[in-house]
């Protein structure tokens, strides 16, 4: 029987590498860009094209790479961070393992110009599918860049499963921000297809946040701080009341790396029991230093998930310290960035006497005398104060508003029929709505029923909708990705009542809304519906329109918990009826069950 068993070329063996290394556009984004930090660049640039697709390139001032070190860097496992198997367990470097751009260049055609501070003159290699094709002198910057050019290009099955551009762009600035978070020293820009998405200087971590989210960040957060044996805890924890209902702005990290680690997650979020409501999650950028010689980084090619030997006392000292943080700045307003001195008053001169105030009046001042022709017009004003309040006791009438004279929380539905008759309803636990029917006892979820009435007027609204006109615009601010998924958006949202202006490139001015949004709450609507459209549209086949409206239903909706009146339960009631598919929300949730009147008592 003759052998069966060979040894894989390497460039096969590279390509399988790159599998596990280079899954998409943002595993190459990842791997350069830590390239950039450990070579101590202090000023970064990445530029992408077609998300990643046609160009990838990074430029770092670093120290720069010899002649031989440029091409010897393209071999696997060539790497200048370890040199034995007990460096592994002191790792102070994002790459070690050597064999991000082996795997790159296995995959892709990758330009390198590098020249060192002290040379002269650079190196520029040329290598595609790990053929390394040219290698000659060349007149570039101080540092590197690396320009990755048609990812994919020999393996067309990989990139055959890549997703459109604005998903795998996504998944590109969320490396960026995993990157630029922690390594707030350092200046970055980013650009896609030419224009220019962040540009964010050095500073500190909290000036970092808010350049990456806006400034509205600022009264967002407390800081923690926590320093113990074990480990050092500092950065930043949001407040309970601006929790969302996703993990999206959730980021820890160990030793300036970003890491997943469930268990330490959970321990921040066990920190806000009883502060936040179900299935909410606060937003928080935590900085973690261990001795790296208590945990292992290598148990995973992408260095996302690390082990950690005191992982319970981690547990229990995040948690603490979250908790100590909330506690402690419970009752503050703002977070300061950069404070402001207090106003220093000088002191009062020796033998100051101040001065007492004093209040003038007329002691003969009457204010029910007549200043009028007519003598009779005090007495006539006092008898009609008198007559009212008489007529009020008589009727029995509060002196308050009624129902009728209030904005309800459910407004009247284009769809509702006139003179539609409901019986009278009650509300059960602050969540449901009770009421009878000739079938038995019906009962509603009011929050999903509202889902379903809001996200049925909203799509037959077509260019028709309501503009309420703001007293004073409002202004939302966005990061640079999510504001151009916005941009994308605003056409949609004119059409259900929405004004909305641009400032510059990432803060919008609302000037009119539909009726039954507060403008208050604009900032955290938008972000909701931003949050659930981008999840929403990572399905295939997914209509933008239907995206949009079922968010903003979601996010319109009367809450669980919210008293309701009479009329408010009937009017949801009658227009619940009214739509085409009253059953279920849009979300698939049922809204209502009906008991008939043999189950009432088993």
């Amino acid at each position: 029987m003759p052998d069966i068993i060979n040894i894989l070329p390497d460039s096969v063996a590279n390509q399988i590498a790159a599998g596990e290394v280079v899954d998409r556009p943002a595993s190459a984004v990842k791997e350069l860009l830590e390239n950039a930090l450990d070579a101590g660049a202090t000023k970064i640039q990445l530029i992408v094209k077609d998300a990643g697709r046609t160009l990838i390139q990074v430029i770092d001032n670093g120290c720069g790479m010899s002649d031989s070190d440029a091409r010897l860097c393209f071999e696997r496992h060539a790497t200048s961070k370890i040199h034995k198997a007990d460096d592994l367990f002191a790792i102070h470097t994002m790459g070690f393992r050597g064999e991000a751009l082996a795997s790159i260049a296995a995959i892709a055609q990758v330009e390198l110009r590098s020249k060192m501070h002290d040379n002269d003159l650079g190196t520029q290699v040329i290598i595609e599918g790990s053929d390394i094709k040219s290698q000659s002198s060349c007149s570039c910057p101080n540092g590197t860049s690396i320009a990755v050019k048609n990812l994919f290009y020999n393996v067309p099955a990989r990139r055959n499963f890549l997703k459109k551009d604005s998903i795998e762009l996504s998944h590109i600035e969320e490396i960026f921000k995993r990157v630029a978070l922690i390594n707030y020293t350092i200046d970055y820009t980013f650009y896609h297809n030419g224009k220019l998405l962040y540009d964010l200087h050095g500073g500190n971590f909290a000036e970092r946040i808010a350049q990456m989210y806006g400034q509205n960040y600022r009264e967002r957060l407390y800081p923690v701080d926590e320093s113990t044996d074990v480990v050092n805890v500092h950065g930043y924890v949001s407040k309970p009341e601006y929790a969302r209902k996703s993990r999206g702005e959730q980021y820890l990290f160990v030793n300036h790396r970003f890491i997943k680690h469930p268990a330490l997650n959970a321990a921040v979020e066990k920190a806000y029991t009883d502060l936040i409501p179900d299935h909410y999650y606060p937003s928080y950028f935590l900085h973690l230093e261990v001795d790296p010689s208590r945990i292992d980084i290598n148990i995973h090619p992408t260095k996302t998930e690390v082990k950690f030997i005191d992982e319970s006392a981690l547990f229990t000292i995040l948690r603490a310290a979250t908790k100590r943080a909330l506690g402690q700045f419970g009752l503050a307003t703002e977070l300061e960035f950069n404070p402001i001195q207090e106003v220093d008053f000088p002191p009062a001169p020796k033998g100051y006497v101040p001065k007492q105030p004093q209040v003038h009046y007329n002691p003969a001042y009457n204010p029910f005398k007549s200043t009028s022709k007519d003598g009779d017009f005090g007495r006539t004003k006092g008898s009609q104060w008198t007559s009212f309040f008489d007529l009020k006791e008589a009727n029995n009438e509060p002196a308050a508003t009624t129902h009728e004279e209030r904005q309800t929380l459910i407004p009247q539905a284009e769809t509702a029929q006139p003179g539609t008759s409901v019986q009278p309803c009650l509300q059960l636990m602050g969540s449901y709505i009770v009421s009878t029917m000739p079938s038995g006892l019906l009962v509603i979820d009011q929050q999903a029923a509202h889902e379903r009435v809001v996200y049925d007027r909203l799509m037959s609204t077509e260019g028709k909708a309501v503009a309420q006109q703001l007293l004073f615009p409002v202004n939302c601010q966005f990061s640079p990705a999510d504001a151009d998924i916005f941009s994308e958006l605003i056409p949609d949202l004119e059409k259900q009542g929405f004004v909305i202006g641009t400032i510059g490139q990432t803060t919008f001015v609302v000037s009119a809304t539909p009726a039954e949004i507060k403008d208050s709450e604009l900032q955290s609507l938008f972000d909701q519906i931003l949050t659930e459209y981008k999840g929403t549209m990572m399905q295939k086949f997914s209509d933008r329109r239907q995206c949009l409206c079922r968010s903003m239903a979601r996010q319109m909706a009367v809450k669980a918990g919210t008293p309701l009146e009479q009329a408010e339960m009937q009017q949801l009631v009658a227009d619940l009826f009214c739509c085409p598919v009253p059953h279920v929300s849009p979300s698939g949730k049922k809204t209502m069950a009906i008991i008939p009147p043999n189950k009432l008592i088993v």
